[in-house]
């Protein structure tokens, strides 16, 4: 149980109901094997799964519309799932060590299911799942921040990135019927402080080009300057 009180303490959040906690963290492989005089429903994490999963895409959701105020429905959703998906989610898992707590029948345990990304994802969402039936909404939210904010971090890029190769994409597809390419032409400066130069082509025409502090901020660059040049 010392794994179960360090989750709680990685979490920032300490559960007044044991049995939800430890409900959100059984494999249905466990409850299988070692649980079956109890109702289905409580027998394992699937049904929190459920709900974790919808919890999560309001919270996340709620977080895209603050911090990006002028993004459309359709750029929300790319962030989104660009956020909310199996290998982010057994990451974020993997940060708070949940690959030592969740509860494994004996075959799953033999082939180390504990560090399979769709376990580790599932008993993710459970376990938001388990905050919230145990503190409520107030008491998830947070931990939800807390949890995903390295990621939001790492994200940024990429969100921004989002914006503006998916708008140039879809003004290049819908005009010329052709997608945009990005090269990489050149990298300089000191490891800490590299310079990328990126080149956005279509049909290899030359539409603009952009440097940026890693290549994924060149391309940004490189296609907020083409959408200039195509629009």
């Amino acid at each position: 149980m010392e794994h179960v009180e360090r989750l709680q303490q990685r979490l920032g959040y300490t559960f007044g109901d044991r049995g939800v906690l430890l409900q959100s963290l059984t494999h249905t492989s466990y409850g299988h094997e070692f649980l079956q005089e109890k109702s289905i429903a409580l027998r394992d994490n699937e049904r929190l799964e459920f709900l974790g999963d919808a919890i999560l895409d309001v919270i996340v959701s709620d977080i895209l519309i603050e911090a990006f105020p002028n993004a459309n429905e359709g750029q929300l959703s790319k962030m989104r799932a660009a956020v909310v998906n199996e290998k982010t989610l057994a990451e974020v898992a993997k940060s708070i060590n949940l690959q030592d707590v969740v509860r494994l029948g004996r075959g799953e345990t033999q082939t180390g299911g504990n560090l399979k990304p769709s376990i580790l994802s599932s008993t993710l969402e459970a376990l938001i799942a388990a905050i919230y039936l145990d503190g409520g909404f107030n008491a998830v939210y947070p931990v939800v921040r807390h949890l995903f904010a390295p990621l939001f971090a790492e994200e940024r890029e990429l969100m921004a990135f989002y914006d503006h190769k998916t708008q140039l994409q879809e003004m290049v597809q819908a005009r010329w019927k052709v997608t945009p390419s990005y090269h990489l032409l050149q990298t300089r400066g000191p490891d800490h402080a590299k310079i990328f130069e990126v080149e956005v082509r279509m049909n290899g025409k030359i539409l603009a080009n952009a440097t940026g502090s890693s290549k994924k901020e060149a391309e940004q660059n490189a296609a907020r300057a083409a959408i200039q040049t195509v629009g």
